[in-house]
């Protein structure tokens, strides 16, 4: 490819629209273009890298013995509703009705289709195990899309399901897809960690995220470096502690006038936030329930949702605490308040805490759960925090920023009970199949290699993901010598199977080598006033200095290091 012939907008300056590197970068490259909030075009440069992580996918899933297929992106309402997940998805599916009346959606994933497709497809046991697996885009109506490709409403997505008959097989397909992820992201270049995770909207049980470790990611891992042990925090397992010993003191009211958040209470009381026990209420579902945890903790609404059997759960709005508390917010108690209350297992360990008293600025002192009151349900149901226990062997819990880019469940029965994909098995009975589900984001791989990988002049690709894997600049393209030894490279390399460009731009030379910089090509071989002598400029895009060579040295080189 000429670099005269190719659109390549790049920006010397970072739009006001972006706020983190990788989302910077791909507007300044020329990668990407935005069209509305969560949406964008894929410019030459953008497409090329986005399909060379499909065929990092695609040769690792294949090799993993999985077969692709494409499934259609408007989908019919019935395969949701069947489900249960047309109510449940809300607002985040984009839905629509076709000229009859009829309602559709824009696939927001595929677990019903897939199910579907096989229940169609496949009867006996003898057709069991397979996977199956496509590459295709999603939508979602984000409520805040942001972070450039990482939170879109339309995004690139590699599913894939397993099919076995047996928990063994779903075992070893499980282990199979796991193996193929760690090569794929090996294959990206990317530093990343393998979290226990909830499995959220998609149901089952067995769940893990493949995180990319970076500062702006939305997650928060929670790891031990003694045991290895790695969670998502959604997930992470917090231990209750040991029983204080503390003896039991009287219970007594005090007035605490405008005192109702923990820090001023605790500033009240001369106390840390440790000592108080905060209680929330919450709206599950249909109804209300009072939540407790240390003061100095915050609730995991995943957990508590989870507790809760699924239901959405939200804080409730004031009038209804007012009125379920008889108090204004921020003196909620656990005493007498005529509702469930859940308390995390770690306040059942606590002595002598403070809690809200259920009337206004007041507070109760010195309460203890196993002489004053008894919770409806105990449980684990807060967050994790750097410096927690492990819960596996007692180590220190330490915590990082990650970016999910790959998911991997085991769905067990949920889409093919629900949907009634069931196979004969060799006495003609019928039994459930159990499912696997595998899903990568790609727009969010290609966000999170730049993210890992670039400096202050641009983007760093490894060589896998590149749009191109060299360029050839000759410094003066009205130089005939220097144009003849550029091309002569330019051919080798293209001979040799690898993507190459000449820039052949009449430019100055620095205008050439911040766009390569900035692009993040892997080989640069600049030609310049050497060329007489068969003398090139060689350089790595991940190192600062070049070395002189000769040229065809220089294309040995390249192809080793890119081939």
């Amino acid at each position: 490819m000429k670099a005269s012939r190719l659109l390549m907008p790049t920006l010397r300056e970072a739009p006001a629209e972006a706020d983190i590197i990788s989302h910077i970068l791909m507007l300044r490259a020329g990668l990407i273009r935005k069209l509305a909030a969560g949406v964008y075009s894929y410019l030459p440069l953008g497409i090329k890298v986005l399909k060379n992580i499909e065929n990092i996918i695609r040769e690792e899933m294949d090799k993993a013995g999985a077969q692709e297929l494409l499934m259609s992106a408007l989908l019919p309402a019935e395969s949701y509703q069947k489900s249960g997940r047309w109510d449940r998805f809300g607002d985040d599916m984009f839905r629509l009705q076709d000229r009859n009346k009829r309602d559709f959606c824009l696939g927001p994933t595929h677990e019903e289709i897939f199910t579907e497709t096989v229940i169609d497809s496949v009867h006996s046991y003898r057709d069991y195990p397979f996977t199956l697996y496509q590459i295709q885009t999603k939508y979602r109506d984000e409520r805040r899309p942001r972070f450039g490709v990482m939170r879109t409403r339309e995004f690139l997505m590699k599913d894939a399901y397993s099919f076995d008959i047996s928990k063994e097989g779903l075992d070893d397909s499980y282990k199979a897809m796991y193996q193929a992820y760690k090569n794929i992201f090996d294959r990206m270049g990317l530093n990343y960690m393998i979290v226990d995770a909830d499995s959220g909207a998609m149901g089952g049980s067995g769940s893990q995220e493949f995180m990319v470790i970076s500062d702006v990611g939305e997650d928060t891992i929670a790891y031990c470096e003694k045991c290895r042990y790695s969670a998502n925090t959604e997930k992470a397992v917090c231990l209750s502690g040991n029983k204080s010993t503390e003896e039991m003191l009287p219970l007594r009211k005090v007035s605490t006038p405008n005192a109702k958040t923990i820090e001023e209470v605790a500033s009240f009381f001369g106390k840390h936030e440790d000592s108080f026990v905060k209680t929330m209420i919450y709206k599950a579902g249909d109804k209300h329930v009072a939540v407790c945890v240390r003061g100095d903790r915050e609730i995991n609404e995943v957990k508590l949702s989870n507790l809760l059997g699924g239901d959405e759960v939200s804080l409730a709005d004031p009038d209804d605490v007012v009125r379920i508390t008889n108090a204004k917010v921020g003196f909620a108690g656990p005493f007498g308040i005529g509702i469930d209350v859940i308390c995390d297992n770690e306040v059942m360990n606590m002595r002598n805490f403070i809690v809200g008293a259920n009337e206004t600025d007041c507070h109760l002192e010195n309460v203890n759960p196993e002489r004053d009151f008894t919770p409806s349900i105990v449980s684990d149901i807060r967050l994790i925090s750097a410096g927690d226990i492990c819960p596996v062997c007692g180590g220190e819990i330490k915590t990082a920023q990650g970016i999910e880019v790959g998911h991997i469940f085991k769905l067990g029965t949920k889409y093919s009970e629900s949907l009634g994909l069931n196979y004969v098995d060799e006495n003609g009975k019928e039994n459930p199949v159990i499912m696997g589900c595998y899903g990568i984001g790609i727009n969010r791989c290609i966000a999170a290699i730049i993210e890992q990988h670039s400096d202050e002049n641009g983007i760093i690709w490894p060589a896998e993901a590149a749009p191109y894997k060299a360029v050839v600049v000759p410094v003066n393209v009205k130089d005939e010598v220097q144009m003849n030894l550029a091309l002569e490279i330019y051919d080798s390399l293209e001979k040799a199977g690898i993507q190459v460009i000449i820039d052949d731009r009449d430019e100055r030379p620095g205008v050439k080598f911040k766009d390569w910089d900035l692009i993040g090509i892997p080989v640069r071989i600049t030609v310049g006033k050497k060329a007489g002598e068969g003398i090139v400029e060689y350089k790595l895009r991940s190192e600062k200095e070049y070395s002189e060579i000769g040229s065809k040295e220089a294309i040995q080189k390249a192809e080793a290091y890119i081939l």
